[in-house]
């Protein structure tokens, strides 16, 4: 046994969880590859060549880098666990009008659990992953932060590992960029990892039709919501769609309606099969809702707090007051933030740390949310 302790590295064939895997395994770490077959393309109705974490080539690529280097491998298959969480999980939230995200809840609610009980029986003291995110330990808590190359910043998509699963948690890209990164594999002789393609697909829609996937997913669907409303915000109704299911808030193209001017899609209302449609001003949101929170740098809020808020992944995020009301955040951004979705992660930032985050219920215009309050009174 390593002075330094057994870890179990989660590697996907890529370069950045192959390069993880060299850096602990060179830092004297006694090391254990692992490598999670979450989905075959097979079972997803799509004709496109199978790429990415989970193909049979990725999959030797991790394989043949850990006998290279001397340290055990193995394979885990989560494709049950993983279609009847994140799968249904996806598909449920489009059926409710929402935005899913389901990268968020696969690395925090699938591959975290996963990892660590499996380390558990391998007797590994820690877990590693190639996220570009950092995490250490202050006042009894365990604090995921920013990386280092805020271009690759993957902390957005960490919001939800619970502290325990943190207090075991080793991220050893965090204070290297890219590309360092890259250099340190082409100085490694690791030139097949340099060249090969990254995918940024979600890897059960690997065409990316998630509207496809939903129909192929949910028997006749498509004929059970074709046919609703296109309203502007103010009820005109403007034409027809296919079905709310199929449009996120945000969209603008493929909408399939031209009224002469750019529409986006501003709210879903499921209950109705109604899509309704704004311009690019009456998109933008300044308050939300956020539930089932997971807090990382406090263990809750007593106050109001001033973070940097990000709605999405790709998100540069923006000032917000948020307010912690049992288990729902108040946020108050001070100017108009397009496209909030139900449905997506938000996540907050005191500097460069994790406040925490949770999962968007509604947006509102704070003008609206005075008014009902008001007359609620």
């Amino acid at each position: 046994m390593s002075k330094k302790g057994r870890v179990l590295v989660a590697m996907s064939g890529g370069i950045d969880s192959s390069l993880a895997a060299v850096l602990l395994h060179e830092q004297g770490y006694e090391v254990i590859g692992m490598t999670m077959k979450t989905w075959d393309y097979a079972s997803s109705g799509s004709s496109k060549k199978e790429t990415g974490c989970c193909s049979l080539d990725s999959i030797n690529d991790a394989r043949n880098l850990a006998v290279n280097l001397g340290f055990p491998h193995y394979i885990l298959d989560i494709r049950e666990e993983f279609g009847d969480y994140v799968i249904n999980h996806f598909t449920d939230e489009y059926l409710a009008g929402r935005t899913p995200n389901p990268c968020v809840l696969c690395n925090t609610h699938i591959k975290w659990d996963s990892l660590l009980r499996r380390a558990d029986k391998l007797g590994c003291d820690y877990i590693a992953t190639g996220h570009y995110a950092k995490v250490r330990e202050e006042n009894g808590r365990y604090i995921i932060s920013r990386g280092k190359d805020l271009n690759k910043d993957q902390s957005y998509a960490l919001w939800g590992v619970s502290q325990e699963s943190l207090s075991r948690t080793i991220l050893p890209l965090g204070d290297l960029t890219k590309p360092e990164i890259r250099k340190m594999a082409e100085d490694k002789g690791f030139y097949e990892l340099v060249n090969k393609s990254e995918s940024y697909e979600i890897c059960f829609v690997p065409d990316n039709d998630y509207r496809g996937f939903l129909k192929r997913r949910v028997e006749g669907l498509a004929e059970k919501v074709a046919g609703g409303e296109f309203v502007l915000e103010d009820g005109t109704v403007v034409g027809t769609h296919e079905g709310y299911p199929f449009y996120t808030v945000g969209q603008r193209k493929g909408l399939g309606i031209a009224l002469g001017y750019p529409v986006y899609v501003t709210e879903i209302q499921k209950d109705k099969n109604r899509v309704v449609l704004g311009t690019f001003d009456e998109l933008e949101r300044n308050g939300m809702y956020v539930k089932q929170l997971v807090m990382s740098k406090y263990p809750e809020l007593n106050g109001r707090l001033d973070t940097v808020t990000k709605v999405r992944y790709n998100d540069d995020g923006s000032p917000a007051v948020i307010e912690q009301v049992g288990d729902t955040m108040k946020v108050f951004f001070g100017t108009g933030v397009s496209a909030i979705a139900p449905g997506q992660a938000a996540v907050f930032y005191e500097g460069d740390d994790v406040v925490g985050g949770g999962w968007i219920v509604s947006a509102f215009k704070q003008k609206d949310e005075k008014k009902k309050l008001s007359h609620s009174i």
